[in-house]
Order: structure tokens, then C-alpha cells, then sequence
């Protein structure tokens, strides 16, 4: 009797107790639950295929610097008149590409792709991947081709036969098209632009002295821009200098804010601007006046 009163005793829990006991149950089914239906497998093969692409990244990296650029198509060029960009495209560094800024501006050119080397000193490999690309003057190729034959060797062919006083043809600058301008030696792409966009801006050059304020332009290819082309009977676009506002006058390339604030404050103070009052309106461009004067209505 007295141990079946133990037993009995020991299958009485409290409240709290049988509350514990099935929160235990519980756990414990719900952690069999989530062993049979969870894969633990799926870490272990993530790191795998992480592990097998790593491997292989090695292999990428060389497909990547053995494929060529796409979207840049190269045309033969006169390889002195490389930009910072084409040289970049081309492979060349910036140390390489300052080199030959720098020889440029000393007023030379590299008339050969052995000359260009030593300028710049780019690699034999980048050198045999950019010369077959490059466009020199008829005159270099001639010289060239004569000193590759020996200094005695004369050129019997039948242009040599031809009158040595041939007259060049001159051009009208403002008719020239930029096939035209890029004949003359010295002048690019970019160049050509340049000036066709100014001529657009004046309506017409009126003095071949314009070319000077062209950027890039260097005083020996203006000297053959010269020998090239003039001025024929150009119609520019003029301004009204006592009509025009403050805002009209600072479109014209030679005004400035300033100097069209001064036009308009002397304009106000002294009644309508003539010719020769030209010299007495403030930090007006004196030197380049009889250009300007060509380009304004009084």
C-alpha cells in the first residue's frame, strides 16, 4: 500500500510540469521534422560550384584580354596627328602618347614607322599592330621609297617627266570641303572640323589671318593652308553694332561679355557707333580690327 501511494505521488506532476514536458514533445518533433524534410547537402554543393568556378576564373581572365575591342574600327592615319583617345584605343600610354605631343610641338614629324618608335617608344609588337595602318604624305612615301633604293637611284618613271611648274590650284576657303582641307599636310579629322564649324559660326571667312585663331592649327600648317586656298568674295553674316543687344553681340566669336557690355554702355553715352569710334570702346580687339570691321553694319 504505502508504495503504490509513492508511485501514484510520482505520476502527479503540476501545471507547470506537464506544460514542460509537451513543450519538450514538441521540440522534439518538430526538430525530426525539419531532419527529414531539410537537404544540409545544399551548402556543401554551393561551395562546390564555387570551388569549380574559381578554378576557372583563370581561363576567363585570358579569353577577356585575347578578345578584341569591338566597336572601333581602324582607318589608316598619319600617325603624327594621333590623339589622346586614338592613342589610348590604339594601346598606346599616356607617357608614350606625351612623347609625341611633345615632339609635335618642336614643329616636327615622324616621317617613318622606325622614326615613330624611337619617338615614342612604343614595343616592336605594338609597333607591327599600328604601322600597317599608317599614312604618310605622298612626298614622305616618295623620299622613302627613293633612300630604301640608294642615294644614286633616280625615278625614270613617266611622272618625273611632267612639268616641274605645274600651277597649284587655289581654292576658296569657304567653298573648300573637308576632303579639300585634309590634303593640306598637317590637318586631320578633327582639324578639318574645326574649321568648317568656324567658317559655319562667320558665315564666311573673310581673310585667310582667321586661320590663326583656329585651335591647333601650328604656324607651319597655316603657312601651307596658305599656299592652298584664299579668300574669294565672301558674304558673312554681319551685325547691326547699333541695334544689336548686349546678348547679340557676345555671339560673335571676337566679343566677349565684356566687350559687348562696353559696345552697348559707349553706344548709350555717345549716340550710334561709326568706324573709326571703333578704337575708343574699352578692351576692344584693335589688333584684329580690320577683320571685324568687315563683319559689322553702321
Amino acid at each position: 500500500m504505502r508504495n503504490s501511494t509513492y508511485i501514484k505521488a510520482l505520476l502527479n506532476f503540476s501545471k507547470e510540469q506537464r506544460i514542460g514536458i509537451l513543450l519538450l514533445f514538441a521540440l522534439i518533433i518538430g526538430l525530426q521534422v525539419v531532419i527529414y524534410f531539410v537537404d544540409f547537402s545544399s551548402e556543401e554543393k554551393s561551395s562546390l560550384d564555387k570551388n569549380n568556378w574559381l578554378s576557372l576564373q583563370s581561363n576567363i581572365d585570358s579569353l577577356k584580354q585575347e578578345k578584341p575591342q569591338s566597336g572601333y574600327k581602324i582607318y589608316p592615319y598619319n600617325p603624327n596627328f594621333i590623339t589622346d583617345f586614338k592613342g589610348y584605343k590604339l594601346g598606346m600610354t599616356t607617357a608614350q602618347i606625351n612623347r609625341l605631343l611633345e615632339f609635335r610641338k618642336q614643329g616636327k614629324f615622324a616621317n617613318s614607322p622606325e622614326e615613330f618608335q624611337k619617338v615614342t617608344g612604343i614595343s616592336d609588337s605594338l609597333l607591327k599592330a599600328m604601322s600597317p595602318y599608317f599614312k604618310f604624305p605622298d612626298w614622305v612615301n616618295k623620299k622613302n621609297s627613293q633612300q630604301s633604293r640608294g642615294k644614286g637611284w633616280i625615278d625614270y618613271s613617266k611622272n618625273n617627266f611632267e612639268k616641274k611648274d605645274k600651277k597649284t590650284v587655289i581654292l576658296d576657303i569657304n567653298t573648300a570641303s573637308k576632303e579639300d582641307l585634309m590634303k593640306v599636310y598637317g590637318i586631320g579629322d578633327a582639324i578639318s572640323d574645326r574649321i568648317l564649324k568656324q567658317k559655319e559660326v562667320f558665315g564666311a571667312f573673310v581673310s585667310m589671318e582667321q586661320m590663326n585663331d583656329i585651335w591647333g592649327l601650328s604656324p607651319e600648317v597655316v603657312e601651307k593652308l596658305n599656299q592652298s586656298f584664299k579668300v574669294v568674295n565672301p558674304k558673312p553674316n554681319k551685325i547691326n553694332i547699333n541695334n544689336a543687344s548686349i546678348k547679340e553681340l557676345g555671339q560673335f566669336p571676337y566679343f566677349k561679355y565684356p566687350i559687348s557690355k562696353n559696345i552697348v554702355t559707349y553706344r548709350s553715352m555717345n549716340g550710334d557707333i561709326k568706324i573709326e569710334d571703333l578704337t575708343n570702346i574699352k578692351a576692344f580687339p584693335v589688333d584684329k580690327i580690320k577683320i571685324i570691321a568687315l563683319y559689322l553694319e553702321f
